[in-house]
């Protein structure tokens, strides 16, 4: 428990850090922005994704954590799209990204220092992102990509293919694979190679949680009407339904116990990452319950996996 609350403060202070830095340096705030971003997405981070892989337990990732959060994610979107389908009519074209919305979740910047403080080990944020950024994200991409084909007709002279490639093959999901074929090949760099791309790594964590502190500068969850019952219903999957899932996957599908099940069940608990609004702006779908969802699951997330660490303990 007080791990988590650590943890938890770690992220929020400098999630604040970026909330002043725009409230209080507003010339300022576009340059830092807009500097912050390509040096996390290009650099920082597929160097903090390879020095996880490349250093992480492989096989205990793939043996249990990640086929955990594949499943949990895999059903905790189906659950909402059956649910939104049938009790909210909501349209089909709208459902891939609500979907994604309940059950991607910000792992990255918000999973790994609340993991090593919760836990004691990245493990648990490690088998997240492997089943999110090499099964969970393309499967979605697809689908994106068929929905977008569909609803703009500009987009069909292109093809499928090179669009769903173009949108997968980014550095950070290239430096994930990389580093799993150095975990899973035993290989290793030099060292001289090596810490340089560690102190590249260990940047990333307070850049992003300061850029996304930054997005979220006067942000009010729920301010659109337009979408509110999708959005309410997702974020009810996002916070409750999905922990739930992970917990009883965890529990009786696996057989974790103690602080094992605690890790998976506070991986599923994490806010929903930043990515799937950039993704379902790329590919120009609705944006609304995703943004919403994003911003409600950020404030909500805490007190669960709160709940959630105490209930276990």
């Amino acid at each position: 428990m007080q791990g988590v609350m650590q943890g938890f403060a770690v992220v929020l202070i400098l999630i604040g850090v970026g909330l002043a830095t725009a409230k209080f340096l507003p010339s300022k705030r576009q340059a830092i922005s807009s500097g912050l971003t390509p040096l996390i997405f290009y650099i920082t981070n597929p160097a903090l994704m390879f020095i996880l892989l490349a250093d992480a337990d492989l096989g205990l990732v793939l043996g249990v954590f990640t086929p955990i959060a594949l499943l949990t994610a895999a059903l905790t979107g189906a659950l909402f799209a059956v649910s939104s389908r049938v009790f909210l009519k909501t349209p089909a074209h709208d459902l891939p990204a609500a979907a994604m919305a309940t059950s991607y979740v910000n792992a990255g910047n918000i999973g790994i220092p609340l993991a090593l403080y919760a836990v004691g080990s990245t493990t648990p944020a490690v088998s997240v992102l492997i089943a999110q950024l090499l099964v969970i994200a393309p499967a979605y991409l697809c689908m994106f990509a068929l929905v977008s084909r569909k609803l703009n007709p500009a987009t069909q002279e292109l093809p499928l293919g090179r669009t769903i490639l173009k949108s997968i093959a980014n550095p950070v999901t290239i430096a994930t694979a990389i580093g799993a074929c150095f975990s899973f090949f035993h290989l290793k760099l030099p060292e001289v190679l090596h810490d340089p791309l560690e102190m590249l790594g260990n940047a990333s964590i307070p850049l992003l949680l300061m850029a996304f502190g930054m997005s979220l500068y006067g942000q009010k969850p729920l301010a659109e009407k337009d979408g509110r019952p999708e959005v309410l219903l997702g974020s009810a999957f996002k916070v409750v339904v999905m922990p739930c899932v992970a917990w009883n996957m965890g529990r009786f599908v696996f057989g974790l116990e103690s602080i094992e099940l605690t890790g998976v069940v506070v991986m599923a608990a994490l806010p929903t990452a930043q990515n799937v609004l950039l993704f379902s702006q790329q590919f120009s779908l609705k944006p609304t319950v995703p943004r919403e969802v994003i911003l409600a699951s950020t404030f909500l997330s805490i007190p669960v996996a709160l709940l959630a660490t105490f209930l276990l303990s």
